[in-house]
This record gives C-alpha cells, structure tokens and sequence, in this order.
C-alpha cells in the first residue's frame, strides 16, 4: 500500500521554497533593493554589483519562492516584492541572528554598534513623534528611491549632500534619520554628522521598506 505523505509535510516541503529565497546573500540583498520599489534587472544588478546573467537567475529563484513578480515593459522586464510582509520577515531573521549568531553579533558590535551605540527609534516611536510634530525626519536614500516611496512627512536629505542641508534643519527638534533597512550604513553616517554639528539626532531602527510593510503611512512623489 502506497504511504501518502501528510498535507503539513507538503505544506513544509513547499514553504522551503520560499526559504530558498533568503538562502543566498546576494538574494538578501536584491529584496532590500526592491524594498525601495519596482527596479529592472539592469538598475538592480548595478545597484548589487552584481552581473546581469547572475541577477536574472537569483531573481528567478525569487520569483519561484513568491517573493517576487515580475512585468515586461518593452525590452526591460521590472521586478517588485510580491507581498509587504518580505521585508518583515528579512528584519526578523536579522534579529534572530543578532541574539543568536556569534558572528552576526561580532558584525553588527564592530561596524554598527561602533557608529552609533545609542537606543535607536522604533517605528512606533516615530509614528507618534510625527504625529505630535516632535521630530524632523530625514530619508537619505537617493532620490529615485524617495519619489518611489518614503516616509510621509520626511524630507528627502540623500546623504552626499546632507553638508548643504546642516544649516536648514531646525535644531529645536530631534532629528531622526532613515535609510534602506536596519543594515544601511547611509543612516548611521547620517547620525554621525548631525551630532557632530550639534544636532540631537537618531536613527529608525530600520528602514523605510519595514516602515510602509507595517502600513504606516507613506507617500509617493
């Protein structure tokens, strides 16, 4: 008599596929590219460094674990994440990682920690800073990935040019500073600055895709 195997194995079997997806650094580092929004294979290759035949196939294992979809628009094809929860469930391997991982604790300490060992904003922190007008926000990411999405409020500050900027931000107000993710040292370089120019300023915890994945309010343009 054939064995039949249990719906909750198959149900494990297929969501290994969706592992596969974050099985792979260079994957890892594609979804928090298109955690700032819809890209083409060329722009994300450049962006990761990465070669355009070995950024098709990493997208594609990507798109067979459901991460990704995907559009033609004449010779380019456009990927995006396939649900708000991805990067969510990238920041939470990160943190399991940081408590649990010798080597990820060590990294995050010497090149992180280093930078900045103050307690940084978590995003419902920030939500209600926002909200009562005690804190400035800025997004130093580039500003193709601001007018994509950022933020509702903040002030785009991409991070080569935050030296222009010093003197315009108002020093009565926190000044809290974003990026990609929690791994984006533009932010940390950011802080760095600011209080070095006298500014009472932090960093998210994270970065703008974890910020609009838990739909708090963004804007586009």
């Amino acid at each position: 008599m054939k064995s039949q195997v249990s719906p909750k194995k198959s149900v494990f079997e297929q969501l290994t596929r969706v592992a596969k997806g974050f099985s792979h650094p260079a994957r890892v580092e594609l979804l928090e590219a298109l955690g700032q929004g819809e890209r083409h294979v060329e722009e994300l290759a450049k962006l990761c460094g990465l070669p355009i035949a070995n950024t098709s196939h990493h997208l594609q294992v990507l798109r067979e674990g459901g991460l990704v979809r995907s559009r033609k628009a004449g010779l380019q094809v456009f990927y995006s994440l396939s649900d708000a929860e991805v990067p969510l469930v990238a920041a939470a391997m990160g943190r399991i990682g940081e408590r649990h991982l010798a080597e990820v604790e060590r990294l995050v300490r010497e090149h992180f920690a280093s930078k900045d060992d103050l307690q940084p904003v978590g995003r419902k922190e920030l939500l209600k800073m926002l909200k009562s007008g005690e804190a400035t926000v800025i997004d130093v990411r580039p500003s193709s990935e601001y007018r994509a999405g950022h933020i509702r409020g903040a002030i785009n500050v991409p991070m080569e040019n935050l030296s222009h900027y010093l003197f315009t931000l108002p020093k009565e107000q926190e000044v809290i500073a974003y990026c990609r993710g929690p791994y984006c040292m533009l932010s940390f370089d950011a802080v760095e600055q600011l209080r070095r120019h006298g500014y009472r300023a932090r960093r998210l915890e994270d970065g703008f895709p974890e910020w609009k994945s838990s739909h708090f309010p963004v804007e586009e343009g």
